[in-house]
């Protein structure tokens, strides 16, 4: 078993890479991620040069809490934060307004995806950056999603600067967050289950 010392060490070492503008291959509470600073365009450029895609579609952040999105996210309805708050699996949240993040984030009709996760490593690390982190599958665009550290490609690990100790990787559903898109007047639609 891990101590909370050993697992401190770590998110520092995650942080002191993404501070530096380097990209890091992490677990989450649903498949291991690619992840930066998002307010860096030129480490997310670097994410999707090592995915080989160009999709602002893509890439959602993690934040540690509904105050760091409504930082982030400046017309979100209150709605989007109920559901949120209520969802019992991992739920991605596409919310208008998107803004102070790296530009080439934001999809031209300006949303962001943001999900809060159920994890403690990813928690500790979103507090100690104060910032959301990019999150995005740890693949090739168009290859299967990996599940675990052991189904992502030598490719991406040699292409991060850090990678987390899978030691970290908690009870992860292995599966994509479901994605509920919300507008500014609180329309819902349901993207993916």
């Amino acid at each position: 078993m891990q101590t909370q010392t050993e697992m401190q060490r770590e998110v520092d070492e995650a942080v002191r890479t993404m501070c530096a503008g380097g990209i890091i291959l992490y677990p989450t509470d649903t498949v291991w991620g690619l992840g930066c600073d998002a307010t860096s365009s030129a480490a997310v450029e670097r994410i999707y040069r090592l995915k080989r895609s160009g999709n602002k579609k893509s890439m959602l952040v993690l934040c540690a809490s509904a105050d760091m999105i409504v930082r982030y996210v400046n017309k979100a309805p209150g709605i989007a934060f109920e559901v949120m708050e209520l969802a019992t699996s991992p739920l991605t949240a596409i919310l208008p307004g998107a803004a102070g993040l790296a530009e080439n984030l934001i999809p031209d009709e300006g949303t962001l995806g943001v999900r809060i996760p159920d994890h403690e490593f990813c928690r500790r690390m979103l507090r100690a950056l104060g910032r959301p982190i990019v999150s995005t599958s740890a693949n090739i665009s168009g290859e299967a999603t990996p599940v675990g550290l052991q189904d992502v490609a030598r490719e991406i690990i040699d292409g991060v600067d850090f990678v987390v100790n899978p030691r970290f990787e908690g009870k992860p559903t292995r599966k994509a967050s479901s994605i509920i898109a919300f507008g500014e007047g609180g329309e819902v639609k349901i993207i993916r289950e």
